[in-house]
């Protein structure tokens, strides 16, 4: 029985040794099991773009950046909520800021308005011929020239004057007989515009002239010669346009959204680019009843005094005015940088969670545009949080869950490891439409072979500001928008219209600024519409390359489009010239 008890208590030591000797090791044996299958299962992204999903650590193959690693274990998120890590937030520079009522008292509840000044219409005149003749000397030849009431301005020959200086000679010496005749002739010529001293002077010399001026009627600016020397004009027939510029309008462009904001009556204040420290008070005199349907725009007028020749036709001016609808206070406010546009739908990333980096897109309604803010109608409200800077990032990593995106109202499945890395490579249409948001759009075949001629002068500008020449862009953004203004719009769907219409106010933007930078910014938004546009030409003339720069933007991406597939960036030129790639070939 001794010999019994002895063995198991030697059993029970080797026992509790073996579990003391090898227990441990086995436990951190399958601890290293476990943290190996985690780390296998670990994906890398990079922050300045989420579609990059590789299955190890490096460097993203676009930018160069160091990899991050893709947050695991989101549970407790719903089924649209995605989570992004800290350090994902900070190198993407992802700000949030607290959704707030809009006062009053702010600089920002001003509606800023662009403009241009324009001649008085209601102080223009025309200078005509008061008969027909051949003009032998024209003395005011170029438009800006000032002219004074009863200068000279040309000199004709005017076949019936002559017959009609005969007349009068002729009727003179019956003018105690026939008095009646001899007013008649008179009062002839009194009906081209002679004055009595012109008249008298005729009949008291006796001669009849050849070559008789012309005075002017009215004081002003020449804005336009309407003849030339040697011209055969017409009675009526207008020689010269004059304006009187001691008054001018200052017109703006008022948003179809915006009207209900504007009254007659209204005060406004007006700056000019060349005196950017002064303000000049206004009134509204004039709103356009009618809609400009390929701006969607209406016109809102004001009338300046300018004695001091301030202000000069063609010059860009700024207006801000106050709102007439309900009090600001009242309104919730968010930036414009907030908002994410689809041409249908004004999204934004609210943020679910105060303490934790999880987000939800949200679809708001959004009324006017006051300078950098948008009033929110509906979608929310006073205290919520939402992504204001770095939208575009959050939006693409919600693509990459599946979430609801901008591009994608339901969710569903995306790219995932080696395909995300694909995706960024050189595609066709067909591949892979991840790559670039594609918006399915129904475009007539006029409207395409029309648009197509936009495009040449639209790679003339693109490499305008590849060199930086902010005069080279200026004149080719005005000839692309001379060709967009020829598209028929009538049989375009809402859609459609909002993108050609965006596309032609920012190259009007871009048009009229001498801001190198300014105008870049305005190119960003260009190019989304332009490229959402070429997407949807179904036969082009040639192949064509959606390319992309990370870093434009303030960091948060922008494209354009090209001709050729080698990079050559538009937005920072000589700075970065070969920085960006191809997204997407268009076949």
């Amino acid at each position: 029985m001794k010999k019994y008890i002895v063995y198991l208590v030697i059993l029970a030591v080797g026992l509790l040794l073996g579990w003391i000797l090898f227990g441990g090791s086995s436990k951190e044996e399958t601890d290293h099991n476990h943290d190996a299958v985690t780390e296998t299962n670990q994906m890398w992204t990079c922050s300045m773009h989420p579609q990059i999903m590789l299955p190890e650590a490096g460097d993203c193959p676009i930018c160069s950046m160091d990899l991050i690693p893709v947050e695991t274990g989101v549970e407790g998120l719903t089924v649209n909520e995605i989570k992004m890590t800290e350090n994902a937030m900070a190198l993407a520079n992802i700000q949030t800021s607290i959704v707030g009522a809009m006062s009053s008292n702010d600089e920002d509840g001003m509606i800023s308005l662009s403009g241009k000044i324009a001649t008085n219409e209601e102080n223009n005149a025309v200078q005509a011929s008061y008969f027909d003749g051949r003009l032998e000397r024209l003395n005011v030849s170029y438009e800006g020239q000032n002219i004074n009431r009863g200068q000279l301005l040309a000199t004709i020959y005017a076949p019936k004057l002559v017959a009609a200086q005969q007349e009068l000679l002729t009727t003179t010496s019956l003018k105690k007989s026939q008095p009646a005749l001899y007013k008649a002739v008179r009062n002839k010529l009194k009906l081209w515009k002679l004055s009595e001293k012109q008249i008298n002077s005729i009949e008291a010399s006796g001669k009849v002239r050849e070559n008789f001026p012309i005075y002017a009627t009215v004081s002003g600016t020449v804005a336009m010669v309407m003849a030339a020397e040697g011209d055969y004009v017409k009675q009526g027939q207008p020689i010269l346009k004059v304006s009187n510029l001691n008054s001018v309008w200052a017109e703006f462009d008022v948003y179809e959204n915006q009207i209900s904001q504007f009254k007659k009556g209204q005060k406004i204040k007006v700056t000019t680019n060349a005196y950017p420290n002064k303000q000049f008070d206004a009134i509204i005199s004039f709103i356009d009843p009618i809609l400009n349907n390929s701006t969607r725009t209406v016109t809102v007028r004001t009338t300046l005094k300018n004695k001091e020749n301030v202000f000069k036709p063609g010059m860009f001016v700024t207006g801000k005015i106050k709102s007439v609808t309900q009090a600001m206070e009242e309104s919730l406010s968010i930036p414009a940088s907030a908002v994410l546009w689809t041409g249908e739908r004004s999204l934004v990333y609210v943020k679910t969670k105060p303490h934790e980096a999880v987000f939800e897109m949200r679809e708001v309604t959004i009324g006017t545009r006051n300078g950098e803010n948008y009033i929110i109608i509906s979608g929310l409200e006073n205290g919520d949080e939402i992504v204001t800077n770095g939208t575009f990032t959050v939006d693409a990593a919600a693509q990459l869950q599946g979430k609801k995106s901008m591009m994608n109202k339901s969710g569903g499945k995306t790219m995932t490891g080696h395909e995300g890395h694909l995706g960024m490579q050189e595609t066709s249409m067909e591949s892979k439409p991840n790559t670039v948001p594609m918006m399915d759009m129904e475009l007539p075949e006029a409207f395409q072979t029309v648009f197509q001629t936009a495009l040449q002068p639209y790679f003339k500008m693109k490499d305008a500001f590849v060199d930086s020449d902010v005069i080279q862009v200026s004149v080719l953004a005005n000839a692309i928008v001379d060709k967009l203004k020829i598209i028929e719009t009538n049989d375009l769907g809402k859609m459609e219209k909002a993108h050609i219409s965006k596309s032609i106010e920012m190259l009007d933007a871009i048009s009229s600024s001498s801001d190198l930078e300014k105008q870049r910014e305005y190119l960003v938004v260009l190019n989304e519409n332009m490229v959402a546009l070429v997407m949807n030409i179904k036969e082009l003339s040639e192949v064509l390359y959606v390319q992309k720069c990370p870093m434009a933007n303030s960091n948060k991406g922008a494209i354009w489009l090209s001709s050729e597939k080698e990079i050559r960036n538009p937005y920072y030129g000589d700075a970065m010239l070969t920085c960006g790639s191809v997204i997407k070939t268009i076949n």
